[in-house]
C-alpha cells in the first residue's frame, strides 16, 4: 500500500497596497462634462479624509481595548503589564511600511495603549 503524496498548500500572494493618487487626477466632471472646480475637489477630498479620520479613531479605540486584556491577561498569569519585545516589534513594522514618521506614530499607538490597567 503506498502513502498517498500530500497537495502543496497554496497561499495567495500578498495584496499590494493602492497606488497614490497622481496630483491633479483627482477632478471628475460632473454630470454636464464640465470638470470639477478645485473647491468642489477640495470638499470632497476633505469630507473623505474626515471619513477616514473617523475609522482610524475607531480602529485606535478597538486596538486600546485588544491590548487591555493581554496586559491585563499577562499580568492574572504572572507577567509584566508591558512587553519590550513586542513594542520593538510594533516599532519596526511601523517603521518599515511608513519610515521615521512610522515610527512616530507607533510610538504614540504603543503609549495610547499601555493606558491603565
Amino acid at each position: 500500500m503506498t502513502t498517498p503524496t500530500p497537495t502543496p498548500i497554496s497561499v495567495p500572494a500578498p495584496i499590494p497596497a493602492p497606488a497614490p493618487a497622481t496630483a491633479g487626477t483627482e477632478s471628475a466632471p460632473d454630470t454636464h462634462g464640465v470638470p470639477e472646480s478645485a473647491d468642489a475637489v477640495i470638499a470632497r477630498k476633505r469630507r473623505r479624509i474626515d471619513d477616514l479620520d473617523t475609522r482610524i479613531i475607531g480602529l485606535v479605540r478597538e486596538r486600546m481595548t485588544e491590548s487591555a486584556d493581554i496586559q491585563r491577561a499577562r499580568m492574572t498569569s504572572g507577567g509584566r503589564r508591558v512587553s519590550l519585545n513586542r513594542e520593538m516589534e510594533v516599532l519596526t513594522h511601523y517603521s518599515a511600511e511608513l519610515g521615521r514618521p512610522g515610527t512616530s506614530l507607533a510610538m504614540t499607538l504603543l503609549e495610547l495603549c499601555r493606558g491603565k490597567v
